[in-house]
This record gives structure tokens, sequence and C-alpha cells, in this order.
């Protein structure tokens, strides 16, 4: 996945390039919603609004110690999670990965 990253300028002029929801945090860090619920519970910066939830990608980024918007896959498991399913995510991950 490979993510533009806009250039530095006032507020008011840039586009806004802000995730909005779980499902495209969760795409964006290529991670299950569930996975993003739970990092958000440890500290990832999210910006919840009423019933909505937003990121910006660049704080994510820095959040999860990447450079340059290129996001690696990272795992913490649990017990009480579906490690069959997790797999499952990872997986196609990757193959979305190899194809572009």
């Amino acid at each position: 996945m490979v993510t533009r990253m806009p250039k530095k300028t006032s507020n008011s002029s840039r586009p806004s390039s802000r995730l909005k929801g779980w499902a495209a945090i969760a795409e964006f860090l290529g991670q299950t919603p569930s996975v993003v619920h739970r990092w958000h519970s440890e500290g990832m910066p999210v910006t919840i609004e009423g019933r909505f939830v937003y990121a910006e990608p660049e704080e994510l980024t820095q959040w999860v110690g990447t450079d340059a918007g290129r996001v690696r896959p990272v795992h913490i498991a649990n017990e009480d999670e579906n490690l069959i399913e997790d797999l499952k995510q990872g997986l196609k991950f990757v193959k979305r990965k190899r194809n572009k």
C-alpha cells in the first residue's frame, strides 16, 4: 500500500487526508478493526468526534514507527484472539503487496 504524503502547507489550503472510521484506519495499517481498537486503547492517536472516529495517516505512521508512509504489518497477539482469522488477514495483506 503506497500512501501519498501531502505537502506541508497551511491547514486551510491542505486537502484532508484524514482517515474516517475504524475500517479505513485498519486498512491503512494492514490490520483488522479489532487490532486497531486494541491499539487505540494502548495509545494509538485517533480523534473521536461524537460517534465518528478519525486519524491522520502521518500520526499513525509515526506511532507505528515506520517511515514515508510504508506501513509494515505489526501484530501483537493475545489469548482471546482468533489467530486463524488474523493469519488469513495477514496473508491477504502480503498478497496485495506482492501483486502491486
